[in-house]
């Protein structure tokens, strides 16, 4: 199958409510609509991850996150994009409306610009960001082929994306926009 139909069939499966499983720079992820409240739900209960620690967007440009966002100022705005698109995880000021099971308990929003040409294809046809969190169960290793997915999630996505992994060897570094502080290494 082409990768243009894969996408295409990934894009209907996230519109449509459902969950997929696609390659990222490092790992693969698990998405879905961050608008889609019971999408949101079946994903935090599949990964067994609590909804207070909130969940990361992914994008093709800053336009698709702007209105998940508060507005970001130029020194914000000077810091981070010079790292994008690139596997670079912002936290940005969250826009107050964003639902409180992709923002968790926080008052920011976990943001990358991806790089990797799936994702990127996969939010410039959805028109819209796409939520990423790695696949894997809470207490596990992401998973990094096609066998550990299935293995930790067998039927219960609804598409798996078969398509290669970016090449970075850790999943992407975590910072806070507003100190420069770094949350997670990569």
């Amino acid at each position: 199958m082409r990768i243009s139909t894969q996408i295409e069939e990934a894009v209907a499966v996230v519109k449509s409510g459902g969950l997929i499983a696609y390659p990222t720079e490092a790992v693969f992820g698990l998405g879905c609509d961050p608008q889609n409240e019971a999408a949101l739900q079946r994903l935090l209960e599949l990964k067994q991850r609590p909804a207070h620690k909130g969940l990361i967007l992914i994008a093709a440009e800053l336009e698709q996150v702007i209105p998940y966002l508060a507005p970001l100022t130029p020194e914000v705005l000077e810091r981070i994009l010079p790292t994008w698109p690139g596997p670079y995880t912002w936290l940005l000021p969250v826009n107050a409306a964003v639902s409180p099971l992709v923002k968790g308990k926080h008052d920011t929003l976990a943001v990358r610009i991806s790089a990797h040409p799936v994702c990127q294809a996969l939010c410039r046809q959805l028109g819209t960001p796409l939520i990423s969190t790695s696949a894997n169960p809470a207490n596990q290793t992401p998973a990094r082929d096609l066998v550990t997915l299935q293995t930790y999630f067998a039927d219960q996505l609804d598409l798996i994306l078969d398509l290669p992994l970016g090449q970075q060897q850790n999943p992407s570094e975590i910072r806070n926009a507003l100190t420069g502080k770094l949350i997670r290494p990569s």
